[in-house]
């Protein structure tokens, strides 16, 4: 699992931002932006054809939280709070808000940081910042602000602990990832994956007031899913992430050696998804469930290395989304019956 040393430069491929699906030919063709225009062109046109006023304001403020990579956070989250715990909806609720204003102000501030990446990517370029209508001040600031609403939230609603843990998964997201590995090494989601493996941490601690073994075995799940979940997507963005020059692993190792990768995490996360058993924490239910969804994750996982073709990467992708939600929703079942 080691990375290479060839530089992005020196590489054919390229990518996308974190957790993005590859929508329509203008996420998998990295020389041409939406209607074969090039990306700089695309976040032009795209300019001209948006709507205008507080509908796009809101919008694009609205975006810039990445809402759509915040829903699978949220309900690991509320999951993990029903296996610690019997929580309130109240503290269910205030917890969610609070994580998700933290993702927000982490997403926020990426879309601020990442700009000049964004506009160089034919997905990315039609985002608020490289598109020009929201400033990178007023997106940083926006992500602040979110980052600190969260923390006071859950520090003055929850618990300290639950907020301070928020807020090392925004600056983990932030400075460890986008400032420091996103740009430098092909490691970059394997390290910088563990920011997203903070809400079980946060929904745990929210419930218990600490941090238990079986909280740790929750995040080291989610940590180790983040690698080939995301490396399948990458495969699909190849090209885009060596257009922008980021050392995404399909681009500074290859394509062959990405899917061996995904192959070997993939073993490694069935193995670690059985430890919640293993441990006592989960039933059988939980254990039966968690052998079924291995073994499908392996066997896609195995086929994309035979096959190495785009559809292969993109189901695997596709079903890692829903392995995870199923895994999650399964230790819940497995408490409550």
């Amino acid at each position: 699992m080691e990375a290479g040393t060839t530089t992005p430069t020196q590489a054919p491929g390229g990518g996308v931002g974190l957790g993005a699906p590859p929508l329509g030919r203008a996420g998998v063709d990295g020389r041409r932006g939406r209607f074969g225009r090039p990306a700089s062109e695309t976040a032009v046109a795209a300019r001209a054809e948006a709507p205008s006023g507080r509908v796009q304001v809101a919008r694009d403020y609205f975006t810039m939280v990445k809402p759509k990579v915040q829903s699978l956070l949220l309900f690991t989250t509320i999951t993990t709070m029903y296996v610690a715990g019997d929580p309130s909806l109240g503290l269910v609720a205030l917890t969610c808000l609070g994580g998700a204003l933290s993702a927000g102000g982490a997403g926020a501030i990426n879309h601020c940081l990442d700009r000049d990446l964004d506009l160089l990517m034919s997905r990315t370029a039609d985002r608020p910042v490289p598109a020009g209508r929201v400033s990178p001040r007023a997106a940083l600031l926006y992500g602040i602000g979110l980052g600190v609403a969260s923390f006071a939230l859950l520090a003055l609603t929850v618990n300290l602990l639950s907020a301070a843990l928020a807020l090392s998964g925004l600056l983990g997201y932030v400075l460890v990832y986008t400032l420091w590995l996103k740009r430098r090494t092909p490691l970059n989601i394997v390290i910088g994956g563990a920011a997203g493996a903070v809400p079980p941490l946060v929904a745990w601690a929210a419930v218990t007031g600490s941090i238990e073994p079986g909280a740790i075995y929750l995040f080291a799940i989610v940590f180790m899913w983040t690698p080939p979940h995301f490396w399948a997507l990458s495969l699909l963005m190849k090209d885009e992430y060596a257009k922008a020059g980021v050392p995404m692993l399909p681009v500074v190792r290859g394509e062959a050696e990405t899917r061996r990768q995904i192959v070997a995490y993939s073993a490694v996360l069935v193995l670690v998804s059985l430890v919640p058993h293993l441990t006592g924490l989960l039933g059988v239910l939980y254990s039966s469930s968690a052998l079924i969804l291995g073994a499908a994750f392996m066997a896609l996982a195995l086929y994309l290395r035979r096959s190495a073709d785009r559809r292969s990467a993109l189901r695997l992708y596709l079903f890692s989304l829903a392995y995870l939600a199923a895994l999650f929703a399964a230790m819940v079942a497995d408490v409550q019956l």
